[in-house]
């Protein structure tokens, strides 16, 4: 299925989501965390993706320890609405990290909290018109070792299924959206110029307009 081509459904007004990247970088090689949607789903079904999902309204009540990255912040709001603001773009970060944990059994130990300023911002698309779904997501990037998820905890889940680690220098081996892969590229030449992927890098920004597939940069 590729979400960049071929619209179906008119009028699907797009919704804030989010999704998160999350990176282990142990033996030199960066693989990311992904899984497989089951057949029953409407949107993207038997591809594998990442944890993430829609931002819900309880978002923005959830609690953390420490914020965004100043950088991160600047590169959320630029080219966004008026209407997004600081509240908003930080109830997406929130939601991705609560994707993770109900997609994946993943979240900060609870002595630390929800430490938002560990993540990063790699990337915004809007689904095009004409699908059955349409959301607005942003890509938030968390590196394993700076976050101190317990391993043990990871476990498929009604949302996930056959989470497995995807080396970013492999992105044949498996069945992934057209988006999913374009991100995976922006994050393999983001590494490859800079191994600790600076807060502040560039992102890019995926939509359609006017029946052509536009990638801007924030």
């Amino acid at each position: 299925m590729d979400e960049f081509k071929h619209a179906r459904v008119p009028g699907v007004r797009p919704r804030d989501a989010a999704s998160l990247l999350l990176v282990d970088r142990s033996d030199g090689a960066h693989r990311v965390l992904v899984g497989r949607r089951g057949s029953a789903h409407v949107f993207m079904p038997n591809v594998y993706v990442f944890p993430g999902g829609r931002r819900d309204a309880r978002d923005h009540s959830l609690p953390f320890s420490k914020d965004l990255d100043a950088r991160v912040f600047d590169r959320l709001l630029t080219g966004a609405s008026a209407r997004l603001g600081t509240a908003r773009a930080r109830a997406l970060a929130l939601a991705a990290l609560r994707e993770l944990r109900e997609e994946t059994g993943l979240s900060f130990p609870e002595e630390t909290g929800t430490d938002l300023s560990r993540l990063r911002y790699v990337a915004r698309a809007i689904t095009p018109p004409g699908n059955v779904r349409r959301f607005d997501t942003r890509f938030f990037l968390a590196f394993l070792d700076e976050c101190g998820f317990d391993l043990r905890h990871l476990a498929d889940s009604d949302e996930l299924q056959d989470l497995r680690w995807l080396d970013i220098r492999e992105l044949s081996s498996l069945k992934l959206p057209a988006i999913t892969t374009r991100v995976l590229e922006d994050v393999r030449d983001l590494i490859a110029d800079e191994p600790s992927l600076p807060f502040g890098s560039p992102v890019n920004f995926y939509f359609m307009r006017r029946g052509r597939f536009i990638r801007s940069r924030l």
